[in-house]
């Protein structure tokens, strides 16, 4: 085992709000970025770019996409208009590739609030160079940890890479609760559910989560934001060990853990 091995991460990235006011969530990404060595760039799996094979942001500087609707002001005043690394994309793609899975660069895209708003609290200096990954929603889970298998060996050679998603993501459920005092059963069932799976490794049952987990189609009523956790899951390589680094349910409905895989 290389030592120096990077680990991977899974985060949920919360709301854009969390861009102003980032609560826990913005404490534990600060610690964690601050338990890491400064890595050499990060490559980060947003669920808020979906393609239909995957595609790598390949631009040698990132504009700030602000992909959302009917927040303030102020936020759409802040940029976090990062370095890339075409040179880490171009790494990327061959090895997805030799994995024969399709796969390109886009040389114009930016990067999305599921990118920038937790890396806005990680690398606040924008000094840590950024490639964006799309997800593909259609092609399940299998597909994604392939991919994030096939993207492992970046681990060795200083890229974090991480899943940008959330662990239970029903928008419908926190406009209705998000005033709730107590959590919804479903989404304390899931993430235990979760927590417990990962705690063992257990991969069959989590790339079957929809039929094994508790109120999975309602923590997740489409996927895309719970794919990349296989890209992390799979990227952290054979027999990882994850961690629970972060704990929270905001607004009763949207579970805001992450996990570090070592």
């Amino acid at each position: 085992m290389n030592m120096n091995r990077m680990p991977t991460l899974f985060l949920s990235h919360g709301s854009p709000m969390h861009a102003l006011d980032p609560g826990g969530a913005g404490k534990a990404w600060r610690a964690i970025a601050a338990a890491l060595p400064k890595p050499r760039a990060v490559l980060i799996a947003s669920a808020h770019w979906e393609t239909t094979s995957p595609t790598l942001g390949g631009r040698e500087r990132l504009e700030t996409i602000h992909d959302f609707g009917g927040f303030p002001a102020e936020l759409y005043m802040m940029r976090y208009d990062a370095t890339g690394s075409p040179e880490v994309a171009q790494r990327a793609a061959k090895l997805i590739r030799g994995a024969g899975i399709t796969a390109a660069i886009d040389p114009s895209r930016g990067i999305d609030h599921g990118a920038w708003v937790p890396l806005k609290w990680m690398y606040p200096q924008k000094d840590v160079p950024v490639v964006q990954l799309s997800v593909q929603t259609s092609l399940g889970t299998a597909h994604h940890l392939r991919l994030g298998e096939a993207l492992a060996p970046l681990a060795d050679e200083g890229v974090l890479v991480i899943g940008s998603g959330h662990v239970t993501h029903n928008l419908q459920d926190w406009f209705r609760h998000h005033n709730d005092a107590q959590p919804l059963a479903y989404v304390v069932e899931f993430s235990r559910w979760l927590e417990k799976e990962l705690a063992q490794d257990d991969r069959e049952a989590l790339l079957d989560y929809r039929e094994r987990a508790p109120g999975a189609t309602r923590a997740h009523p489409t996927e895309e934001h719970f794919l990349p956790l296989f890209v992390a899951l799979g990227a952290a390589g054979p027999g990882a060990r994850a961690a629970l680094v972060h704990h929270a349910i905001d607004g009763a409905a949207l579970s805001m853990d992450a996990y570090r895989f070592d």
